[in-house]
This record gives structure tokens, C-alpha cells and sequence, in this order.
């Protein structure tokens, strides 16, 4: 069974033009050529990258978080409540007005004690700002790193000046050192990404970064077997160029610096503009699609590659949207800029907690534990 699969699979009328096939890629006279059973050398540079990316988070990250200034908010702990925690778990971290009103009854809390515990237990299970700016550190040292090697390999070949060369002698093209490294690392990069996807901070666009994450590995491995390396050399270099722009924006959000946020996501939105809705569909996308039926007859690898990109070009578009919209606030009203996909279970409400404490304290007096203290040794009250 798994044999006739196998075969089924690997067919060459799926992954070659008309009267082309694996032969074709067998090393020969000195030629070397890419191979589906290099992808394997991934596995291994995708744990590779998880754990160097723990070290980098405690040797690199943290010292420079605190050299950036980045501060923690002082989160007040909810306190132990048997029913609240059950409903919070089983239920909603969100609940209605009138399941507030049951709660109340439930635990004899007033309603402004339930909206408080709710508040503070959801701030428990928030990603910390300097969780959150190891993550981004991470994540620019890669794609700037990623950014300058692949334009190292790329700056001297021809298909970055004139893209149809990417085709000249396909499928027969030689495999060159740099851009199996190339291929490995992005590809062991993107594997270590999907591994930790469900330990980094989760987002509104989460389902979204999982169908990039995944569009993104089939479309490497895809184009490695099929040798389309010249085309996927291309498709990397044109996505770092902006992704380090868009970490490094989040690192001085992360630490407080605005105007320094500010202006490096107005550069970030342009370069993003540029590559991803104008470079990618109209010179990538026209090169992989139209341009390749001049030479061969489409076949399913022709189709599949070209499907993978449109689904990328689709989530471009969906990010797009909230670029420009957050950059347009920024540039009408001089708004902060705050990344969109940050949802309710990812944006800290200790300020807002911090505001109702102070609040309570020119009220009440001192509060311990969010709930004013008062003397002659009565009971606590809202």
C-alpha cells in the first residue's frame, strides 16, 4: 500500500513538464542537483534553532530588554475563588452582564468584584512584555540576518536583474552551496516557527501565521524537489526584506519608545507595499505563472506552485489592510502605533487595573488586594 502511494506520489507527469523527470536531476560530470531527501537536513536545524533561540532569549534578549528600559507592569493576582475559576476555565474569560449577576449570587461578590477577578485572572495568562520582546528580538536578529546572506547569494546572479533567467536551462540547473544553505536555514527556521507556535504569544491573525507558516514549508520543500531554487531564492529574499523592520518596530513599542516605533513601522508599511503587493504578483507571480507556459505545457507542479503563492498573496493583502489602517491613524491623528492582531487575550489590562486601584485608594483609603481596607476591623468591601 505505502509502496503504490509512493509511486503514485513521485509520478513525474505531477512534478515535470512534459518529457522531463527525475533523470534529469541526477548529479552528473561534477553537476550536483537538489534532491527531495536533502529537505531531512531540516529536521535537525529546526531544533537546532529552538535551542539556540532559548539561549539567545537569557544571554541576549533579557540583558538588552533591560538596557532598552523595557518594564514590567506589577500584576495583582486574582484571588482563589472555586466557582469564578471553574466558570473562567469551562466557560468564557468574558462573561455577559447577566452571567456577572449569577456569579454575584453564586459567591456573594458585588458585580464590580466579579469584573475585577475576571480582569485579573485574564491578565495572568497574558504574555509578559518581556516575553514579548525576546520574541521580537529573536525574530529581527533572523530575518536581518536571513535578509543580508540571501542578498549576498543573490547580488552577483542574474535572475535578481532580470527575473526570466530563473528559468534559462530549467529543470537541469546546478545547485549551488549558497543556496542550499539558504534553502536549509529558511526552511529549518520556518519548522522551528510551526514547533513553537503553540508557547509563543498567540494573536488575532493566529490561524493566519499557521496557513503562512505551513503554505510557507510546503512551498520551500516544493520548489527544492522540482528544482524552481532560482524562483524560491527570490520568494525569501522579497518576504525579509521587511519582516526585521516590523520586529524591530515591536521592540521599542515593547520598550516605550515611540517616536522611534513610530517611524520605523512608516518605513516597514512602505517596504511591505512595495514588495508584497506590487513586486510579488506583478513581477514574482507574473514570472511563475505566465511566463513559464511559453516554455513547457502546464502541469500540476505548475499549478500547485502557483497556488502556494496565491494563497501568500492573499495573506498579504489581509495584513496590508491592517498596515495601512494602523499607518493612516498614525499619520491623521498622530495616533501611537499599536500592532492590530493584538486581541483582548494578548493587550495587558494592569494600567487600566493600576487606574481602578488608585481610584479606590482616594475613595477608600488603602486597598489590599483590590479590595479597599478599612479599620475597626470590619470586613473588606467594595
Amino acid at each position: 500500500m505505502m509502496s503504490e502511494l509512493s509511486e503514485w506520489f513521485w509520478q513525474e507527469r505531477l512534478w515535470f513538464p512534459k518529457g522531463l523527470g527525475w533523470a534529469d536531476l541526477e548529479d552528473r560530470d561534477g553537476r550536483v542537483y537538489a534532491k527531495a531527501r536533502d529537505l531531512w537536513v531540516a529536521l535537525p536545524i529546526a531544533l537546532v534553532f529552538l535551542i539556540v533561540r532559548q539561549i539567545f532569549e537569557r544571554t541576549v534578549a533579557t540583558p538588552l530588554a533591560s538596557l532598552l528600559g523595557v518594564k514590567e507592569t506589577t500584576r495583582l493576582k486574582a484571588p482563589h475563588n472555586p466557582a469564578l475559576e471553574s466558570y473562567y476555565c469551562n466557560i468564557t474569560k468574558n462573561p455577559t452582564q447577566t452571567s456577572i449577576a449569577s456569579l454575584c449570587k453564586q459567591t456573594g461578590y458585588s458585580e464590580r468584584q466579579v469584573q475585577r477577578w475576571f480582569r485579573r485572572r485574564r491578565n495572568q495568562d497574558r504574555p509578559s512584555l518581556l516575553k514579548k520582546f525576546r520574541e521580537a528580538s529573536w525574530r529581527f536578529t533572523f530575518y536581518l540576518l536571513a535578509f543580508i546572506a540571501g542578498l549576498a547569494a543573490l547580488i552577483d546572479k542574474p535572475w535578481l536583474y532580470e527575473l526570466k533567467e530563473m528559468w534559462e536551462g530549467f529543470p537541469v540547473l546546478t545547485l549551488l552551496p549558497s543556496q542550499y544553505w539558504y534553502y536549509m536555514i529558511e526552511l529549518g527556521f520556518y519548522g522551528s516557527l510551526l514547533f513553537s507556535v503553540a508557547s509563543d504569544v498567540k494573536r488575532k491573525d493566529f490561524k493566519e501565521q499557521i496557513v503562512h507558516h505551513v503554505a510557507t514549508i510546503l512551498l520551500i520543500s516544493f520548489s527544492w524537489c522540482v528544482n524552481y531554487i532560482r524562483a524560491g531564492t527570490l520568494i525569501m529574499l522579497v518576504h525579509d526584506s521587511s519582516d526585521y523592520l516590523l520586529e524591530s518596530a515591536k521592540m521599542f513599542n515593547y520598550a516605550g519608545w515611540r517616536n522611534a516605533c513610530n517611524y520605523i513601522f512608516i518605513v516597514f508599511a512602505a517596504i511591505f507595499i512595495v514588495t508584497r503587493l506590487v513586486i510579488f504578483p506583478f513581477r514574482i507571480i507574473y514570472c511563475t505563472w505566465v511566463y513559464p507556459v511559453t516554455i513547457y505545457e502546464p502541469f500540476f507542479g505548475y499549478y500547485f506552485f502557483n497556488g502556494l503563492l496565491m494563497v501568500l498573496q492573499c495573506l498579504h493583502v489581509f495584513w496590508a489592510v491592517l498596515i495601512i489602517r494602523i499607518a493612516v491613524r498614525f499619520l491623521t491623528n498622530n495616533e501611537k502605533v499599536d500592532d492590530e492582531r493584538s486581541d483582548k487575550d494578548e493587550t495587558d489590562e494592569s494600567e487600566e487595573e493600576e487606574e481602578e486601584v488608585k481610584k479606590d485608594m482616594k475613595k477608600n483609603g488603602p486597598v489590599q488586594n483590590g479590595h479597599a481596607v478599612h479599620n475597626n476591623n470590619h470586613s473588606k468591601t467594595e
